[in-house]
């Protein structure tokens, strides 16, 4: 079972950096399944209907998203409708935080969470709700689990506390790719962060004349997301049917 999990997508030139990289990758790497963070694909915030699709239609199976997934009125309406789950640590009924899908006749259990720290958001411990989740589901052959957080602390803890009950813990948020790919005692492979997809002359996909001037004057930043350029991709290929769990980190730049 070969899975590309795929980190933050960024507004437009994320998505067509998506469009151009994604299906070769999947014929070259013989991919049996690929997931993508979504949650920044609507200009940088959020995920609308089209948005979500126009990755769907490019070889991306499934989406995970984030603390931004309730940004775009839409929301509830995308989140019961497209092959996508919120964090399971939300205190809400609204969609799923973690679902089973069947490929190839296996069973794969994702699972997206929050970390607490630095986060605005009221949320459940993510340690206890993937205890929960794994006592509630025990009928599946694979698991990951798309740890959303801010902390590098938090997710590397949470990777040892994973560590022999899911195959993969795989770190989003921080939109910088991190130079810490392993397997762990237990045989779980984790990563702190997959990085982005987005324009590569930005701060977090975000273009850098906003955020500098932010630093400089301490007023908030506008959102300003480019919508072509050079941009960069980045991405893991794991392989869960092997023992130890290979694995593989892709990032390549290229014109959008």
């Amino acid at each position: 079972m070969k899975i590309l999990f795929i980190g933050d997508i960024v507004g437009k030139i994320g998505r067509h950096t998506i469009e151009k990289v994604v299906p070769d990758l999947i014929h070259k790497e013989k991919v049996d399944l690929t997931i993508a963070n979504g949650e920044n694909l609507a200009h940088g915030k959020g995920l609308t209907e089209s948005t979500a699709n126009e990755v769907l239609n490019n070889g991306i199976d499934f989406l995970t998203s984030g603390n931004h997934i309730a940004s775009k009125k839409d929301y509830e309406t995308v989140l019961n409708k497209l092959p996508l789950i919120r964090p399971a640590n939300f205190n809400t009924t609204i969609g799923d935080g973690y679902k089973i899908i069947e490929v190839l006749g296996k069973k794969i259990l994702i699972i997206n969470l929050l970390g607490r720290v630095f986060m605005r958001e009221s949320l459940d411990c993510p340690f206890r709700k993937l205890e929960q989740i794994l006592k509630e589901e025990s009928d599946f052959d694979y698991s990951l689990v798309d740890f959303h957080s801010e902390a590098s602390s938090e997710a590397r803890a949470f990777s040892f506390f994973a560590d022999g009950k899911v195959d993969a813990v795989l770190g989003t948020h921080r939109h910088v790719s991190t130079n810490d790919a392993q397997i762990l005692e237990k045989g779980t492979f984790y990563i702190t962060d997959c990085g982005m997809v987005g324009e590569k002359n930005s701060v977090l996909g975000i273009k850098k004349e906003e955020i500098i001037q932010s630093f400089l004057t301490g007023l908030p930043f506008k959102h300003d997301i480019a919508e072509n350029g050079e941009a960069e991709f980045n991405a893991v290929i794991l392989d869960l049917s092997k023992t130890p769990i290979k694995f593989k980190q892709i990032r390549e730049i290229i014109n959008v």
